[in-house]
This record gives structure tokens, sequence and C-alpha cells, in this order.
């Protein structure tokens, strides 16, 4: 009892919190771009850095959480979180701007930290629902917050700034009253050099058999809907002539969809399936959703595409990281999926540059296409070189 309660803790801390980065994604190109007349590719900076901070600080805020314990990790990088966003808010030029999402990316490089708390507090047998516990605190925040975002820009960018900032700092208050530490093996911690990117040990991770594929896997998985982050608005807007509002709504449906099976059908699929077969399935569903978002014709088809695409991904995004926590040691949880999650935020830099890349100079089809290719690369991959029977700790 006392772990289901930490879990609902952990998934409140996380939905709180992304509520105000929910708020902020939306509208920070329009602003960079109205407000301060920042260039396309500037824009597109000040959104990569976010990625690139996570990049570098994912395994060493993972390794922290192993030494320190997940609790103070994640109460401190909620308060980066919010000051990230007062800055936003007197944001008046590009280096402020870039400086407050370089802020925000150290903040949010606790997603592995977070993981690491769920994998302290479940069996193995749960752990692919409890990671999916952290996808639909996404999920949820990503419909919620964009239309919170949007009501209050109408006010000025700045009010919005705050209110990002007054969800973060809420979920900081919340986790300091309510949040118990999850990490009671901290003396058992390999002493390693603390590095903001240990290259030696991630090497010796990746080369692991099982450890290694798995963080490959999620690499490519995430690479391929990455190429859809600044590409699918813009095929909906040229392509489609959905309005705003359309767009949104397309938005939502993804966050849904996404929140229904990280938050509830995953409970079912993890006891009725093996990982493998989940990750299998995954990959089918997302090809396809990839694949045809080009071909949707109408706002209709295309919504029936990106659910198919939202149950995909919902179904892999909580399933390979839960298989990754169960093959590593549990005195480095942190320090793994950390470098997992650093990967990730790799692939969300490296994506939409191929995504934009491909849209102008290739064709609109083509970041759908290659996402569907890549996540094929993935289903083969599974098939051939995963088996669950042979998982076995570091």
């Amino acid at each position: 009892m006392k772990k289901k309660a930490s879990l609902t803790i952990i998934f409140i801390t996380i939905f709180i919190d992304l509520m105000g980065f929910g708020i902020l994604i939306p509208i920070l190109p329009t602003f960079a771009s109205k407000s301060l007349g920042i260039s396309d590719f500037g824009i597109g900076a000040i959104v990569a850095v976010f990625s690139l901070m996570q990049f570098f600080f994912n395994p060493m805020l993972g390794n922290l959480s192993d030494r320190l314990g997940r609790r103070p990790i994640i109460l401190v990088t909620q308060l980066l979180t919010a000051a990230s966003y007062i800055m936003f808010s007197f944001s008046n030029s590009f280096m402020i701007l870039f400086l407050s999402r370089m802020l925000a990316g150290l903040g949010g490089s606790n997603i592995g930290v977070a993981q690491a708390y769920i994998a302290d507090i479940t069996t193995k047998e749960e752990r692919a629902k409890g990671m999916g516990m952290i996808g639909a605190a996404f999920g949820l925040g990503f419909v919620f917050g964009p239309i919170i975002g949007a009501l209050l820009s109408k006010y000025g960018y700045h009010v919005a700034g705050f209110a990002s900032a007054a969800f973060s700092f809420t979920a900081f208050i919340f986790a300091l009253f309510m949040l118990p530490e999850s990490n009671f093996k901290k003396e058992s911690t390999a002493k390693r050099r603390l590095k903001i990117f240990d290259a030696a040990y991630t090497k010796k991770i990746l080369t692991h058999p099982e450890i290694g594929l798995l963080i490959i896997l999620f690499f490519i998985i995430v690479f391929s809907m990455a190429n859809i982050y600044g590409t699918f608005a813009i095929l909906g807007y040229k392509v489609y002539h959905f309005s705003d509002q359309q767009n949104g709504m397309l938005f939502g449906i993804v966050g849904i969809v996404s929140a229904i099976i990280q938050g509830g059908l995953m409970r079912y699929l993890s006891n009725k399936f093996n990982d493998r077969s989940l990750i299998l399935t995954g990959t089918i569903l997302m090809t396809l959703g990839l694949g045809f978002i080009p071909y949707g014709i109408n706002f209709s088809g295309v919504s029936m595409v990106i659910s198919v695409l939202a149950i995909g991904t919902g179904i892999l995004q909580p399933t390979i990281p839960g298989m990754i926590s169960k093959v590593s040691p549990e005195d480095e949880q942190g320090s793994i999926l950390g470098i997992n999650q650093s990967f990730s935020a790799l692939a969300r830099v490296l994506g939409p540059l191929w995504g934009g890349f491909s849209y102008d100079f290739i064709g609109y089809q083509f970041p759908f296409l290659t996402g569907a290719f890549f996540t094929i690369v993935t289903f083969l991959l599974s098939y051939y070189f995963l088996k669950s029977e042979r998982l076995v700790e570091v």
C-alpha cells in the first residue's frame, strides 16, 4: 500500500510539473518570433538547446540520484525549472531566452531520476505499467498545458511564463512535503567519478548486449517520432489546410490516447503479454501511423492515423525503459536510465533537424516516411535480437 501511495505521489508531482512545461512549449516559437524578432534558425537553436542540455546532464543527475537519493535531485531540478520559466518571462533578447531554455533543459534532466524512483518502488513484473505513469503524466500535461497557455498568452507571454513557474513551484512544494525517498541503497553505489558526461561508463553500458540494444532501440524510436515534431503542424497547415484549432485538436488527440494507453491499458497489457511482444506490436502500429500521416486525406483520416501512432508510442515509451530497468543493477538504476534519457534527448535534437531538412528539400512526405522506415528497423532488430528469456543483469 505504501509503494502504491508513492507511485501516486510521483505521478502527481510529475504531472503538475509538466503542466508548466505544456503551457510554455506551444507558445515559445511564437513569442521568439513575434515579440523578439528572432530568426527561424535562432528559434531552432533555442528549441534544440533544451534537449542538448538533457543529453549532457541526464546521466550525471541519474548518477547523483544513485549516490544521494532520488528525492533531493527531483526537488532541486523542479526549482531550476521554475527559475527558468521566470527568466523566460523577463526575456527581452535572444541570449536571455537561450539561457532560460538551457536552464530549463538542466531542470528537465530529471526524467531518468523519476524513472529510477519508479524502479525503486515497483517489482520487475510491475515495471512497465509503473513507467507508463510517467508517460501518462506527459500526455495529460500536453493536453491541459497548451490549453492553459493559449488562454494566458492573450494577457501577455510573460503571464504564461509566470503560470508555468507557479506550476513547477507547486510541484516542488507538493514533493517537499509528500514525496518520500525511494533509494535506500545509496551506500552500495559504485563510487565512480562524477562527470557531466562519463564517456567510459557510457561505453560500458552501450556495449552490454541487452542494455545497449535496448538503449539503441529507444533512441531509434524517439528519433523516428522527433522527425515530425516541427513538421506535423506545418503539414496540417500547408498540405491539409487545417486551422490552428484543428492542429491543436490533433495534438490533444495524441495526448489523450497516449495517456489512456500508458496510464490505464498498460496495466492490462503488461500482465497479458511479454515485453518483446509489446515492442513488436508497438513498432508495427507506430510504423503504420507515421507512414500514413501524409496520406490521411482529411481531418478524420489524419485523426485515425495519429491515434494508431499514439497507441504504438504509448506502448513503446514505458515498455523499453521498463526492460532497461529490469536488467540494470539496483544500485545503478538512475545512472543507466539517465544514459537512456540522454540518448533519447540526442534523438530529439537530430530528429527535428532531419525532419525540417527533408521536408524543405526532399518532400513533405519524407519526415514521416523516414520515421516509418526507422521504426521498421526497430521491429527487425527486436524480432531477431531481442530475446526476453536471455535478458540478464550487468
